[in-house]
């Protein structure tokens, strides 16, 4: 009987950020130990509960070690990440031995002295296991990918879509792998390519969705395993910051490269097409305010995305609503717990002079204050993560501040699902404009009852202002900062 090891670390670190990564933020995320999280998978241990499940379909034992996962924010706490690293090291030489290990990280994790925290793990790894061990690894596809990762696993694949749907489709693909080459049936190599691109690239768009589709087409023939388009987190300062594109055949290393090496460069071709139009807050406000069409106007605040390490507390947005008189609106989430605090104390239907926002620097704008009248609480409240799972977002308050219903809680996260306002009574499908604080992952709930998305840009920590950045470690040898890196 085969014995596989599994195991879930990483963050998105913003090493622009100036919130930093400790204990508290995974334990506020995710942080479970030996599966004891049950029957109520948390959205970042989704692969570990597929792997689970896949194993014992075949009679294969499973050891499970850490599911530890952390809002995006700035750099890891070097004892936080360290003192992780080695635990799962240590359940994996009680485990021993192994005839696999499966780990499911984010890609783009840095911490204190580690700018590649999750390679380091990973060449931990392997030096326990030693060469022939099968190391399989997830990736989200805003990894930063680089040489030790690359070096220390057998095979690496990575989402394909943006939002990320397809989280546990991805695991079983990883699963899969590991077990073909465990079964004898085929020997997996990687080829990578660096596209020397950075931007964003949504996969719910032309010609971004054509050329995922078409990557995801190639495998399974001629020898082609596993095609990822690696997106790169762009708001990481480090030296693997970038796009990468990731060929696996089956022992065929110069058809891996060459493929990687054609699919990279067709890319790079799409760059300028892929990137999003974004609004200017006066655009968007202009939009807003003549606005009239059943369904709601959807304004993406990205640039205070919880999920890319954002406070989620800038008012920027809200304050540019309230001096144009835009009402039949509500936004959502504020990170706000003293708001919410003061929301439980006075209950439903109250009214309160409040401090909003605006509390985490100049990225987060002014604090506002305004008049606020209490409609809608909930206690320990869970908003949908993707593949059935669920994102713990603390308590919940919504307030209606002059025809703006405004909701806050207590637990970081970006808004990516309905019920993050649903969960205070507010209906976003029967409003004129709806404001989520997220890049693109609430795309997947709020298209479907949108009559027109825009992506607004305005100043926050997250900002999509890449010639702006201060870069100094990350290449300049990319796109945009070069017209043609490779002429």
């Amino acid at each position: 009987m085969k014995k596989i090891f599994t195991a879930t670390l990483g963050t998105e670190t913003n090493t622009f950020s100036s919130l930093p990564t400790g204990l508290q933020l995974f334990q506020d995320t995710c942080l479970f130990r030996k599966g004891d999280y049950g029957d109520k998978t948390p959205m970042f241990g989704a692969p570990l509960a597929v792997w689970r499940r896949m194993a014992q379909a075949r009679g294969w034992q499973v050891a499970e070690s850490l599911c530890a996962f952390a809002q995006p924010a700035g750099k890891t706490v070097r004892k936080v990440y360290e003192d992780f690293r080695d635990e799962i090291i240590a359940d994996l030489k009680a485990a021993l031995p192994v005839d696999a290990v499966l780990l499911c990280l984010h890609g783009a994790m840095v911490a204190e002295g580690h700018d590649d925290a999750e390679g380091d793990l990973m060449a931990h790894v392997r030096r326990v296991v030693g060469p022939d061990v099968p190391i399989g690894v997830e990736l989200d596809l805003h990894a930063n990918v680089g040489r030790q990762k690359l070096e220390n696993a057998s095979v690496i694949v990575l989402f394909k879509e943006y939002p990320h749907v397809d989280v546990s489709e991805r695991a079983v693909d990883v699963f899969d792998l590991i077990a073909d080459m465990l079964d004898g049936k085929t020997r997996p190599v990687m080829g990578w390519f660096d596209c020397r691109t950075i931007g964003v690239f949504h996969t719910t768009r032309q010609p971004m969705r054509g050329f995922v589709d078409k990557c995801t087409a190639l495998q399974g023939k001629d020898g082609v395993l596993s095609v990822s388009v690696i997106h790169g987190f762009p708001w990481a300062d480090v030296a693997d910051m970038g796009s990468k594109l990731l060929v696996i055949t089956d022992n065929d290393k110069p058809k891996a490269d060459r493929l990687a090496r054609e699919l990279g460069m067709e890319f790079f071709g799409l760059r300028q097409q892929t990137q999003p139009a974004y609004s200017t807050l006066d655009q968007a406000m202009a939009r807003a305010a003549s606005h009239n069409l059943p369904k709601p106007l959807v304004l993406a605040d990205v640039s205070d995305n919880a999920g890319g390490g954002a406070a989620s507390d800038s008012t920027f947005i809200l304050q540019a609503m309230l001096a144009r008189g835009i009402k039949d609106a509500a936004i959502a989430m504020f990170w706000d717990p003293m708001a919410v605090r003061l929301g439980f104390e006075i209950g439903e239907g109250a009214e309160i002079d409040l401090r909003l926002g605006g509390k985490l620097g100049p990225m987060s704008g002014p604090a506002l204050d305004v008049r606020a009248r209490v409609i809608g609480l909930k206690r320990d409240a869970r908003t949908h993560g993707f593949g059935g799972s669920h994102v713990y977002v603390g308590d919940m308050a919504a307030f209606d501040i002059n025809g703006i219903a405004v909701v806050c809680n207590t637990l970081r996260a970006q808004c990516k699902s309905i019920d993050a306002f649903t969960n205070v009574g507010v209906d976003p499908a029967s409003l004129k404009v709806v404001v989520v604080k997220s890049m693109q992952h609430f795309h997947a709930e709020y298209a479907p009852v949108a009559s027109e998305i825009l992506y607004v840009a305005v100043p926050g920590a997250v900002a999509p202002d890449f010639l702006n950045m201060p870069y100094a470690k990350a290449s300049r040898a990319q796109w945009p900062f070069m017209a043609d890196p490779f002429a």
